[in-house]
């Protein structure tokens, strides 16, 4: 694959108003005008480089979503306060009363909340499918339909989504293929395989850090245009703006996601190398056990690896809890939830991140009671933390 996204985030250089090496951030809310012309035009989007009202758009945005853009390939990008406040003006700005939703059933929990529960009072309904099945995704098209919606690699069950083949079936019933990129920056490049829109939350590795809540949402010009309309665009009048201060942030972390991705998958897949050998039930991507190892390695950016996602299945909650709680306690992390950070976070998915899908849909799509997820940190000595993590299960019975 000849695209190089981290080299499309590189080419871009800001200097700030003095000549710095960091663009200046506009810390305003309003913004001047020397004619009340301009001030109109710039209200109706006909004054190029120009600035109302920090709700609208700001030069810190602006710098961020164009970066962000870059790194997926698309034409721009507009940024956001959080992934929800990213996703949902998506949908309801694709979305009318009457329409209809195919998306994956394993997603965020949060989306799936909001698809499942909040948009029906809209008279927008989903239809929940195994993303992996083609054929399902095809039969719960209808004539109403006009988004389909996954995530490539999913959440919390790392399910891959072919997004080739799903962008054949979304051109060929006239759908906006939407996907959460999330899991996977750098890894996958879903809108060069064919995706009309990539989402992101800014709060997980594209950050890194985790002091930071950010969304963004990469589309053509026209798309994002539709998202910043003052009369009837989602992203405007929903008001899930993304502050100056945070932009400026999220751009100084994302110079350096190329070589925390590669750290992020190098550990993650010596880990997952490790647990699979010593029986443990690992799913992760690039493990050839994994049913779309072959599809991912057909997708990915070699570079950058498998990511940094992976679950084991510890047999119960209770199991899942005592090896979280051990492993806290002897600094090989946090029981937390997100992900991205410098250290390992790790969290049952179906008490948590994941609590809003029903039990019984948990079961049937496969989220076990000890399922426990992990977001692999940036450990200098992977073989050291894996002894000590190996030393927990044993300790726990969990490994003989």
């Amino acid at each position: 694959m000849s695209f190089k996204p981290a080299n499309n985030i590189q080419d871009l250089q800001y200097f700030g108003e003095f000549g710095g090496v960091n663009p200046s951030i506009s810390d305003s809310s309003t913004y001047t005008f020397l004619s009340a012309k301009t001030m109109f035009d710039t209200f109706e989007g006909n004054a190029d480089g120009c600035y109302l009202y920090s709700r609208h758009s700001s030069p810190s945005n602006l710098y961020l979503g164009e970066a962000l853009a870059a790194m997926e390939g698309t034409e721009t990008a507009n940024v956001a306060a959080s992934g929800m406040g990213a996703i949902t003006p998506v949908l309801l700005q694709l979305c009318q009363a009457g329409d209809h939703i195919v998306s994956s059933r394993t997603i965020y929990g949060g989306t799936y909340a909001f698809l499942k529960n909040f948009i029906p009072r809209m008279n927008i309904q989903t239809t929940f499918v195994d993303i992996t099945k083609l054929e399902a995704v095809e039969a719960a098209i209808n004539k109403n339909t006009k988004v389909l919606y996954c995530e490539s690699i999913s959440n919390p069950l790392l399910e891959v989504a072919d997004i080739p083949a799903l962008t054949k079936i979304a051109k060929k019933h006239n759908l906006k293929l939407v996907v959460d990129n999330t899991f996977s920056p750098l890894c996958i490049s879903p809108a060069i395989l064919g995706a009309d829109i990539v989402i992101h939350s800014l709060t997980k590795f594209i950050n890194g850090s985790s002091d930071t809540v950010g969304g963004v949402v990469c589309g053509t010009q026209k798309f994002i245009n539709d998202l910043r309309n003052v009369n009837n665009g989602a992203c405007m009048l929903l008001g899930s703006t993304m502050d100056s201060l945070r932009s400026a942030s999220v751009l100084k972390n994302l110079r350096t996601l190329h070589i925390r991705m590669k750290q992020h998958s190098k550990n993650a897949l010596y880990l997952a190398q490790k647990f699979e050998s010593d029986g443990l039930k690992t799913v992760y991507p690039g493990l050839k056990s994994h049913p779309s190892h072959e599809l991912f390695k057909s997708m990915m950016h070699a570079d950058y690896g498998f990511g940094g996602m992976l679950t084991i299945d510890v047999g119960s909650l209770e199991k899942a809890n005592e090896l979280m709680e051990l492993m806290q306690n002897n600094n090989l992390g946090y029981l937390a939830v997100s992900l991205g950070f410098y250290k390992t976070l790790f969290s049952a998915p179906g008490t948590s991140t994941s609590s809003e899908i029903p039990e019984h849909e948990q079961k049937e799509m496969g989220l076990s009671d000890g399922l426990i997820r992990f977001s692999i940190g940036l450990d200098d000595d992977i073989e050291r933390t894996y002894h000590m993590m190996n030393s927990c299960m044993k300790q726990l019975n969990i490994l003989v």
